[in-house]
Order: structure tokens, then C-alpha cells, then sequence
């Protein structure tokens, strides 16, 4: 039985040989790691479209929605770092190399996700916190310690949902052939986490919040350093809600990972 010291300890070791491999192919890791730039600065293109035709959306101001921005990237920071592997699952499924990952005692989630560690997400996750000090000090927001404790649990717990909620599409595979379109359905549907909820039609709000919590990545929690007096009474169970689905989709995927019986060739 291999403790959590140990476990910290290989990843680091499992990690570190990951890193040598991909810096051998730099320009790949210089190209990707722009494209990741990029791809972040053309939402906030999009905002700043936006707000050159009107003035707030939904009573919501240009900046409000940088700030927003940077805390939906730096949520899903841990997901594009340390949990990106859940893209490839779908093929070790389908090509039978994921047997591999039965033979060796250790956690088969940890072992999985710990072959890849994302280097370019940390471009985002850089800029996810230029963006909360750049919003911050136009918002006129006054961090204390408490502000920045408050500021870490909600990153802890929007990190936790988002990493589940794609977890739960990833583990599709193990029971649907092409199950590419639900995984690109999750990620589609993250891409609505740092907008404001109330924009969205009663529906989409409540599904939002109490179906696929989406609002609970980005949105709710902001909520708390923008408009404390608004907050949801929700986001106090966010914690809670982080923790529980990802509790649920880690069952889901033991229940893949037990009826998985290989390409059968």
C-alpha cells in the first residue's frame, strides 16, 4: 500500500522524466504554449467587442468580466495541467494499451493522469493571475488575508468541478464506442462557465447551477470578491459540490476501469 509520501514522490519522479521527454521537442512546447496565449486573449477579445456596442452586460462592466476571466482560467488551470490526459483515454479504450494500467499497485487514476503533465497550461494558468491582479486593481478590490483564503478554497472547489464534470464525459468511453461528442460537449459546455449566469434564460440558469454546475467553475464564485451583497446561499455548499462530484466521477471511473476487458484481439 503506497502512501500519500509516496505517492507525491513518484509523481514528482514521473513528472520530471515527462518535462525531459517533451523539452527535447522545443519548438513544439514555444508553438503550443503561444497557441494557448492566444487562444486566452481571444475571449477577451471577444468581451472587448462586446462592450464597445454596449455598456454593461446584464449590469455587468467590461472589467467585472476580465475578473471573471481570470478566475475561470485559473480554475481550469488544474485540469489543463494535471488531469489533460482524460483527452487521450478514448484511444488507449479503444486501442486495448490501456491494460497497461492494471498491472503496476498503484492508483490507476494517479498513474494514468500522472504520464502527462501539461507545460503550456501553465501559460494560462500565468495569465489567469496577470489578469486577477490587472482586474483587481482597476475593480479597486483590497485583498486581505481572508480575501486570499477565501480566494484559494474557491479555486480549490470550481477546479474540483470542472476536473469531474470532464472526468464524467472522459469515462464515457469505456461504454460508448465514439464517445468523442460527449467529451466535446462537456468542453463546449465549460466554455459558458465566465459568463454571467443571469444572461441565460431561467432554463439554462437552473441546469447551470443545479444540473451541470457550470456557474460554479467561474461565475458564483467571482461573485463573492465582486458583489458579496449577491451571493448565491449555494456558494457556501461549494466545497462541498467540488468535493462531491468529484467523489461521483471518481466511482464512474472505477466502474469503467472494473468492466473494461479490452479490444478483445
Amino acid at each position: 500500500m503506497q502512501s500519500l509520501k509516496d505517492y507525491i514522490r513518484l509523481y514528482f519522479i514521473i513528472e520530471a522524466q515527462y518535462i525531459k521527454a517533451r523539452m527535447q521537442y522545443r519548438a513544439d512546447f514555444i508553438i503550443s504554449s503561444l497557441g494557448m496565449f492566444f487562444t486566452s486573449l481571444a475571449s477577451l477579445a471577444v468581451f472587448w467587442v462586446l462592450f464597445n456596442s454596449i455598456t454593461d452586460l446584464a449590469g455587468w462592466s467590461f472589467m467585472e468580466m476580465v475578473f471573471i476571466y481570470a478566475f475561470y482560467m485559473l480554475a481550469i488551470s488544474p485540469m489543463q495541467i494535471l488531469f489533460d490526459h482524460t483527452w487521450q483515454l478514448r484511444f488507449h479504450v479503444q486501442e486495448g494499451t490501456f491494460l497497461k494500467y492494471y498491472f503496476r499497485p498503484l492508483n490507476m487514476m494517479f498513474y494514468y493522469m500522472s504520464e502527462m503533465f501539461d507545460i503550456k497550461g501553465i501559460t494560462q494558468l500565468v495569465l489567469g493571475i496577470v489578469l486577477l491582479i490587472y482586474a483587481s486593481i482597476k475593480l479597486s478590490i483590497t485583498w486581505t488575508l481572508f480575501k486570499i483564503l477565501l480566494l484559494l478554497l474557491s479555486l480549490f472547489s470550481a477546479g474540483l468541478v470542472l476536473i469531474a464534470i470532464i472526468i464524467l464525459a472522459g469515462c464515457a468511453c469505456f461504454w460508448v464506442i465514439n464517445s468523442y461528442p460527449i467529451l466535446g460537449l462537456a468542453v463546449k459546455l465549460r466554455d459558458f462557465a465566465p459568463y454571467p449566469m443571469n444572461i441565460f434564460d431561467g432554463a439554462f440558469r437552473f441546469a447551470f447551477t443545479y444540473v451541470l454546475p457550470i456557474g460554479f467553475i467561474a461565475f458564483y464564485p467571482s461573485q463573492l470578491f465582486l458583489r458579496p451583497e449577491e451571493v448565491s446561499p449555494l456558494m457556501f455548499f461549494s466545497p462541498i459540490i467540488g468535493i462531491g462530484l468529484f467523489l461521483i466521477s471518481y466511482r464512474v471511473w472505477l466502474l469503467g476501469v472494473n468492466s473494461y476487458t479490452g479490444t478483445g484481439s
